[in-house]
């Protein structure tokens, strides 16, 4: 039975009462109205996300398995490293961090997806990530060319995890270039693991895979009260992370 949220004071329910997989909407655990950051740091610290359409009610979910990107086993093709070391030597090509996170959301929200009719940013949900994100726990991840932001993600920050909600492309591989960004600061920081949420066949040919969501849990639990990144800057020697340290440039700040 879905337990429905009544007000901030009501606790999350134990995952385990999550839809099974075969039901109708496996993974889906509550529903209720509270987006507030502190009931996301909650939900988010449990492995429990919230996905809902227009004209729902706010969904929780906990999915069964559980998609993930472990940062070692990043899977670049032959042409992405090649895109990769053009973006990092040409001096128009620039990843930045939270440089402009409006911009990101706005954009991956924008953004048409196979198989949804609109998409799930609700304009509260956005603003509400924008709260989260004044307070230090959501990041964007921008592909810049001369000067024009081109793609990107955003997600979110607890110790070291790092969960992936959105991201968006305005040229080819652009989002792909931020993800690789994003691989190789979590790869510097000591963050293992990258939240996918649910399994798509794009992100499992970059490497990411399925465990289930007590093996999930169990990892969130050791690591979401460690201390998070201090510096969310993106310097030029994060990409030998990723050994494309071929060009001098690359290990310069």
């Amino acid at each position: 039975m879905l337990t429905w949220l009544q007000g901030p004071g009501d606790p999350l329910p134990d995952t385990a009462l999550a839809l099974p997989a075969g039901s109708e909407a496996p993974g889906l655990l509550a529903a209720g109205e509270d987006l507030s950051p502190e009931r996301l740091t909650e939900a988010y610290a449990r492995g429990i996300f919230p996905w809902y359409s227009a004209g729902q009610p706010v969904l929780w979910w906990s999915p069964d398995p559980r998609m993930v990107l472990p940062v070692a086993a990043l899977h670049l093709s032959h042409s992405l490293r090649k895109t990769l070391r053009r973006f990092i030597a040409a001096p128009g090509c620039e990843l930045r961090i939270d440089h402009a996170f409006a911009r990101v959301i706005a954009a991956c929200a924008g953004m048409q997806r196979d198989g949804q009719d609109g998409t799930w940013i609700q304009p509260e949900l956005r603003d509400t990530y924008a709260d989260w994100h004044r307070l230090g726990a959501v990041h964007s991840f921008e592909t810049w060319i001369d000067g024009e932001l081109v793609g990107g993600l955003y997600g979110v920050n607890l110790g070291k995890m790092f969960f992936g909600e959105s991201m968006f492309s305005h040229r080819t591989d652009a989002s792909k270039i931020a993800l690789a960004g994003l691989v190789a600061f979590c790869r510097a920081e000591g963050i293992a693991l990258i939240d996918c949420q649910q399994r798509t066949g794009h992100l499992a040919s970059l490497g990411a895979l399925e465990i289930t969501r007590s093996v999930f849990e169990s990892h969130l639990r050791t690591v979401v009260s460690e201390p998070p990144p201090r510096d969310w800057t993106y310097h030029r020697s994060h990409w030998m992370q990723l050994g494309l340290a071929e060009n001098p440039l690359i290990s310069s700040p």
